[in-house]
C-alpha cells in the first residue's frame, strides 16, 4: 500500500502560507527596527564588535538637539521639500486636466514619457544633472549665456557661467529642480487616475447651466481630486523629509559648499558611516520619524473634512 501524506489541516493552512512572509518580515523589517532603537541609547563603534556597546540613556538624543548641524540639515529637508514638492501638484494637477481633456488617443504614451524620469536609476539621473550644470560645459549655463545675448533678458541673466553645484546660495535650488523633475511624473498618473473616476454627468450637466471651463476646474475637479491630492502631498512630504539619494550624488556624499545640500538622512548618513557613530545616527534617525510623524499629522489636520454645524 501506498504511504499517506499527511494532508495539512485547513485551520493552520493560512498561517503556513504567511510563515516566510512573517519571518522574512520579522529579520528585515522588524528586528532592524528594534535594533536601531535599542542602538540609539548606545554608544557603539562597530569596528570594536557588539561587547563594545555601552549605555549612555538620552546623551545620544541630547547631543543631537544641540548639535548645530543636525538643525542646519533639517531646515534644508524642510527647504527643498517645499521647493521641490509644492511645484510638483501645482504643475501636475493642470497637466493632468489638460492631458485627461485633450488626449483622447496615444494617452498612454504621453503620460509614460513624464512618468519615465520617475523608475530610471537616481544614479543616472543625478549623473546627468551633474553634466547639465557643469559650470563650463553644461547645458544649463550655455542656455543662460544665449540668453543673456538678448536685450530683453540681459538685464537679469548673468554673462558669467554659474558654479551650480558649488556655491551655497545655488546648490539647492539645482537640487530642488532634479527632484522636482524625478517626481512630478508620478504625481501626474495619480491625479489623471482620480481625473478617470470623476463622473461626466457633473461636466454636462455645469456646461448646460453656463460653466465655464476654469468654473468646472475649480468647483468640479479640485474638489473631487481632494482624496487624492491628500495622498500625494502626504507622500511628497514623507519623500521630501527622508531626501537622499540627489543630494547626496550631486554633493558627493559631503553634503556641498558650506554643507548646503545637506539633508537630514545625508547627516545621518556621515554620521554613521564617515564619523563612526551609529548611536547616535540612531538616535537622529528616530528624531526624524517624530518629525516625519508631526508634519504628516498636520497634512492631515490640513485635509481634513470641516464638520459644517447645522
Amino acid at each position: 500500500m501506498r504511504p499517506s501524506i499527511p494532508r495539512l489541516s485547513p485551520e493552520w493552512a493560512p498561517y503556513v502560507f504567511l510563515t516566510p512572509f512573517l519571518l522574512l518580515f520579522a529579520v528585515f523589517g522588524i528586528f532592524p527596527l528594534l535594533f536601531s532603537f535599542y542602538l540609539a541609547f548606545q554608544s557603539w563603534e562597530p569596528t570594536a564588535g557588539l561587547s563594545a556597546m555601552k549605555f549612555v540613556g538620552l546623551d545620544n538624543f541630547t547631543f543631537t538637539l544641540g548639535d548645530e548641524w543636525f538643525w542646519k540639515s533639517l531646515g534644508n529637508t524642510l527647504w527643498l521639500a517645499l521647493a521641490a514638492g509644492v511645484p510638483q501638484h501645482l504643475v501636475a494637477i493642470p497637466l493632468a486636466t489638460f492631458i485627461h481633456s485633450v488626449f483622447k488617443r496615444g494617452r498612454n504614451a504621453v503620460v509614460g514619457v513624464y512618468f519615465l524620469p520617475y523608475i530610471t536609476s537616481t544614479v543616472a539621473i543625478a549623473m546627468m544633472f551633474s553634466t547639465l550644470f557643469s559650470t563650463e560645459h553644461g547645458m544649463i549655463n550655455q542656455g543662460i549665456h544665449y540668453l543673456s545675448q538678448w536685450t530683453l533678458f540681459n538685464w537679469f541673466l548673468p554673462d558669467q557661467p554659474i558654479d551650480w553645484l558649488g556655491q551655497a546660495e545655488t546648490l539647492k535650488p539645482a537640487i530642488a529642480t532634479v527632484v522636482f523633475w524625478r517626481y512630478v511624473g508620478f504625481n501626474l498618473v495619480l491625479y489623471l487616475a482620480a481625473l478617470q473616476t470623476i463622473p461626466k454627468d457633473l461636466y454636462e450637466a455645469a456646461t448646460m447651466d453656463g460653466s465655464g471651463r476654469w468654473q468646472q476646474f475649480w468647483f468640479i475637479t479640485l474638489p473631487s481630486l481632494r482624496p487624492m491630492i491628500y495622498f500625494g502631498v502626504t507622500l511628497s512630504v514623507i519623500g521630501g523629509m527622508q531626501l537622499f539619494e540627489e543630494p547626496f550624488i550631486l554633493t558627493s556624499g559631503k553634503g556641498g559648499t558650506d554643507q548646503a545640500g545637506m539633508t537630514t538622512a545625508v547627516y545621518m548618513y556621515r554620521t554613521a558611516f564617515d564619523f563612526n557613530d551609529f548611536g547616535t545616527a540612531s538616535a537622529l534617525s528616530w528624531l526624524l520619524f517624530i518629525f516625519v510623524l508631526a508634519l504628516t499629522w498636520l497634512t492631515n489636520r490640513a485635509f481634513r473634512e470641516r464638520q459644517v454645524k447645522a
